[in-house]
């Protein structure tokens, strides 16, 4: 039982400095043209950029364009010291800077000389390795008769890129982990899950927590709050990653912080006590808004970006259920100890409570002046 809490306060604990939109880059190669030459767009996030090289010269937190400009050189060399299109040399054409839902972000635009017209491109990538492991690069490569994404990082091998036919099963499949990874290193996203999950097992009677008197009646509390939430953030993800819906990343963090709040506090002050499939269907599409992040600044074509989001929900239903199996069990067997229900209920919902107003503030408050985020 202490294990399981100790379990609960690291996980807790570990989110403090991973609990927001992962780090990305995006990167497309147009090879349309048919020519030896192939063009490129990199946009990379001025606040990584900072973290790599410093750019911020004044320290006031406010990145301007001079800065970026004045650093020019520094840019280019540290990042395609970190890309290789493999037989086809960059040379940095344009810089400039483009706003996403997420950040301002620096835009190199290049050239790829390749010594003859290319029919593939192999891709090996390892910005930010070193400084941040979760780090992604999501890739565009488009051709003349098609375009095909997938998912770039230090720590995979370099992608191969037929420019004349697309690999379809490669880019669901890129996609697919993205997704695993994506929830599992989105700790706001567990611990949201976890206010959801950590109550399955009891029932709220009589002003206490008791617990449930069988295993087949906290399953199908548990299968009404998965499947509430696997609706509803697929249904927001697959609306902003298809540009129907775009609401600013700020607005989106802050909200996915209040959903989190809100589900620990109904464990210490129950208010909904047996319908708590309402607030997974209702919170699960703000948490579709944060899911639509990694896709919704690529600008996928119509057909790669059914595939990339496809592959990337099936991922997270993927990274949301392996949560559930190994958690669920776990809670079960203790759930009807003093110690579960006094303490570690209780007490994980004050931590999570704790956090989630850490993060509502550092995400909500420009400057905010203790954010580690």
């Amino acid at each position: 039982m202490k294990r399981l809490l100790l379990i609960l306060v690291m996980i807790t604990s570990a989110s403090i400095c991973q609990a927001h939109k992962q780090s990305d880059s995006y990167l497309t190669l147009d090879a349309t043209a048919g020519t030896n030459q192939v063009q490129g767009r990199w946009d990379i996030a001025l606040r990584d950029l900072d973290f790599a090289i410093g750019l911020d010269a004044n320290a006031d937190a406010a990145i301007t364009w001079g800065e970026v400009r004045s650093r020019r050189d520094a840019i280019g060399k540290y990042a395609f010291d970190r890309l290789e299109l493999q037989g086809c040399p960059t040379l940095l054409q344009n810089l400039l800077i483009d706003d996403h839902v997420d950040g301002r972000y620096a835009v190199l635009q290049f050239t790829a000389t390749c010594a003859a017209v290319p029919t593939q491109l192999v891709v090996r990538y390892w910005l930010l390795q070193g400084i941040d492991p979760n780090h992604h690069g999501l890739l565009d490569v488009r051709a003349r008769d098609f375009s095909q994404s997938s998912v770039l990082s230090a720590q995979g091998p370099a992608q191969t890129i037929d420019l004349q036919s697309a690999n379809g099963w490669q880019q669901l499949r890129s996609f697919l982990v993205e997704g695993i990874w994506h929830i599992w290193m989105g700790y706001d996203h567990i611990l949201f899950l976890f206010t959801l999950l950590l109550p399955a097992v009891v029932v709220y009677r009589n002003g206490a927590w008791q617990g449930r008197a069988s295993w087949r009646e906290a399953s199908i509390d548990i299968l009404k709050v998965v499947t509430a939430f696997t609706l509803a953030h697929s249904l927001t993800l697959s609306l902003a990653a298809l540009g129907v819906i775009k609401v600013p990343s700020r607005i989106v963090e802050s909200a996915i912080a209040v959903t989190v709040l809100l589900g620990a506090l109904n464990i210490l002050f129950p208010v909904v006590r047996e319908r708590r499939w309402l607030i997974a269907l209702g919170f699960g599409l703000v948490h579709g808004l944060g899911f639509a992040s990694v896709l919704a600044d690529l600008g996928l074509a119509s057909g790669s970006l059914l595939r990339a989001l496809v592959g990337f929900n099936v991922g997270v239903e993927i990274g949301q259920l392996a949560i559930v199996l190994v958690l669920m069990p776990l809670i079960f067997m203790v759930r009807d100890t003093l110690f579960y229900r006094r303490i570690a209920l209780p007490v994980g919902a004050t931590a999570i409570s704790v956090l989630a107003v850490y993060w509502l503030a550092s995400r909500a408050i420009p400057d905010f002046p203790w954010s580690f985020i």
